[in-house]
């Protein structure tokens, strides 16, 4: 059963009606901001751990729970606390922070209003991507609306309560949507990860408490706490509840930003949503779900998978940003993957050793699989690699640039020996014999 519109947290997600303040107002927008602010912190942070939201940037951590690591009391010694939100959006095949930028502002503003005020936050800072030039504008426009109608700084929206807000555009580095990389870059730094701990909660941006959470992540609070946590959490499967906006792309016959239930299968989501795979479902080869770090599924497990955290799981592989990446038979796998590894070595901060120089080995030998220009045993030696760079780095991009790999060759490693069977047969014919 689809999702009905009366449960569309996003309802401007196309841009069918303007982002302003007056508009957003008429979607149901900052209507009694102050009412659910004065139930205080504990009565939110309970509502959102009661509502089972998790983390909608990619890791899929417990929201209300994430929040309640924050410091009950303002540090003694003076230092404020902040809210970070990631705007940074630089996974291939992911774009659906960008709508909300564009077209849901006041959402995101009036979330992080709420959101600070239940960890204890005086500011907020909203870190976009450098390439969001566009969106950066219209989000900074709609942050000076709440300015100019007191929904924002002191006495925000009649609430009693001081809150700033700014913007921030980034300089266009995958590595900075890493929590602790995006803190470095917020304080003027190169954007390199962190060693945790400590972790934000305790030292984060300017070495305050720090709590960075994800643009859609905030921007369905004020909803939830409208419509109460039950609502939410009885949307989907248990731990894994709400609604979620899904990027679907790649060989549907209409790619498109869709808001649909967590949880519904994936040839649903695809057929209902999408318009279908292109060339019939027959046609599929393989479907990336959660932007392009997280492993490939067949078309086997597309047949019945369910679009969640734990189902995923189950098969391997991760809901992630749920960057839908559909590929039918016309795609060439080996390249596809070869072309994410290149990414991945291009946007390596350097900082740790098997992540440089392993994710350009990994690469090189990819390129060499592209072309069948390789052994049949080098498949085991690169899969070995991988898991030698995996959990190995301070961050996950390495994580991430190799299980896309990992994922090839668990699903289609037969694909791949064929293409180094024809390239002996065509330039050693007499060795194929």
């Amino acid at each position: 059963m689809a999702l009905s519109d009366k449960d569309r947290i996003f309802t401007n997600l196309y841009g069918t009606q303007p982002w302003n303040l007056a508009a957003a107002r008429m979607r149901g927008d900052w209507d009694g901001t102050a009412a659910i602010m004065a139930k205080g912190r504990d009565w939110v942070v309970e509502e959102m751990k009661q509502s089972g939201l998790r983390g909608r940037g990619g890791a899929g951590f417990p929201t209300g729970l994430k929040w309640s690591f924050m410091p009950k009391e303002r540090p003694a010694d003076g230092r404020p606390v902040y809210l970070v939100v990631n705007s940074d959006e630089s996974e291939p095949g992911t774009c659906k922070d960008r709508d909300i930028l564009r077209h849901d502002p006041h959402k995101l503003i009036e979330g992080c209003l709420i959101a600070g005020m239940a960890m204890g936050a005086t500011a907020g800072y909203i870190y976009y991507r450098g390439e969001y030039f566009n969106e950066g504008n219209i989000l900074q426009a709609a942050i000076d609306e709440a300015y100019d109608a007191g929904l924002l700084g002191k006495n925000a929206a009649g609430s009693g309560y001081d809150f700033d807000l700014y913007s921030h555009r980034g300089a266009g580095a995958y590595i900075c949507g890493e929590e602790t990389a995006l803190i470095e870059s917020l304080e003027g730094k190169k954007g390199m990860p962190r060693l945790k701990p400590p972790f934000p909660a305790a030292v984060g941006l300017y070495g305050c408490p720090t709590t960075v959470n994800n643009v859609e992540t905030i921007a369905v609070v004020p909803t939830i706490l409208r419509r109460g946590a039950g609502w939410f959490a009885g949307i989907g499967r248990p731990k894994n509840s709400g609604t979620k906006i899904f990027c679907l792309q790649g060989h549907v016959n209409k790619p498109c930003n869709v808001e649909a239930e967590m949880s519904i299968p994936l040839r649903e989501l695809i057929d209902r949503y999408a318009g279908g795979v292109r060339g019939g479902w027959d046609n599929l080869l393989a479907v990336i779900p959660g932007g392009s770090s997280t492993p490939m599924i067949p078309k086997s497990v597309c047949d019945d998978v369910l679009m969640d955290f734990d189902a995923l799981r189950e098969h391997k592989t991760g809901l992630g940003t749920a960057g839908v990446i559909v590929m039918d038979k016309s795609t060439d796998l080996i390249k596809a993957i070869q072309r994410l590894s290149a990414f991945y070595k291009h946007e390596s901060c350097g900082q740790c050793t098997p992540c440089r120089e392993g994710m350009g080995w990994v690469n090189r030998v990819m390129m060499r699989m592209v072309e069948g220009r390789a052994e049949i045993d080098e498949i085991d030696v690169l899969e070995q690699v991988t898991r030698q760079i995996e959990g190995h780095t301070i961050c996950a991009l390495a994580d991430g640039g190799v299980w896309p790999v990992q994922g090839l060759i668990r699903h289609f490693r037969p694909m791949m020996e064929e293409r180094i069977a024809a390239y002996k047969a065509a330039h050693f014919p007499m060795a194929a014999e």
